[in-house]
């Protein structure tokens, strides 16, 4: 179980900060040169007004304060990212509660159906990694949280994989949107990619922590 930052994105940002700090240094020097080749040639009876040099500076030193503005809101994130990582150390271990597959390995999975105003009946519908239905569960409103103990009618248990659930719902005979099934899953890593924390669940999947709706300490 870990904490990781992926490198590759901050590797890219430090390369363009430097290729924009290059050019803007580059094109400063440029810049200069111009100015001073535009001094060296103009028409003596009709020189260039001061009040354009003027403008002309101000307008590469506006342009060259904006580039080490974004440099630096730039630097800020980053460090906010690194910041967010080390508050995530503490969920590394945890269970969370996610509407999301989650992986099987035999052990019961705790899940959480919302049922629909107007349904107190359901049948949870359980899918393996392939999408494939491998069982139906009959339950109610007052069920509340659930143990899935993951075994067919004959009490075997179905193979290690990666399952997902929905609830299936009649309201006034007519057949609802499944609804969502959440389940707790294990959290064994946080990364943070594009500037984004992903939460690494059990079994190599991964959520947002948008999609986090509860954390619990684990069951022994």
């Amino acid at each position: 179980m870990e904490i990781t930052s992926t490198t590759n994105t901050t590797g890219t940002a430090v390369a363009k900060t430097g290729d924009a700090n290059a050019a803007i240094s580059s094109d400063f020097e440029t810049f200069l040169r111009m100015l001073t080749t535009q001094m060296q040639n103009q028409d003596p009876l009709n020189p260039i007004e001061s009040a354009d040099f003027a403008v002309q500076l101000a307008t590469f030193s506006g342009v060259e304060q904006q580039v080490k503005t974004n440099d630096l809101l730039q630097s800020l994130a980053q460090q906010m990212g690194i910041l967010g990582m080390s508050q995530l150390a503490g969920w590394v271990g945890m269970e969370a509660r996610v509407a999301a597959p989650v992986y099987f390995d035999g052990s019961p999975v705790t899940l959480a159906p919302e049922f629909p105003a107007g349904a107190d009946l359901g049948t949870l519908v359980v899918r393996n990694e392939a999408g494939n239905e491998v069982q139906r569960i009959s339950m109610t409103r007052t069920d509340g949280t659930v143990d899935w103990a993951g075994v067919d009618e004959s009490g075997v248990p179905l193979a290690a994989g990666v399952y997902s659930f929905e609830l299936a719902t009649v309201v006034n005979g007519q057949n609802q949107p499944a609804g969502t099934v959440e389940a707790f899953a294990e959290i064994t890593e946080a990364r943070l990619r594009d500037g984004e924390t992903v939460i690494v669940l059990d079994g190599g999947i991964e959520v947002t922590t948008s999609q986090i709706t509860a954390l619990r300490a684990p069951r022994d």
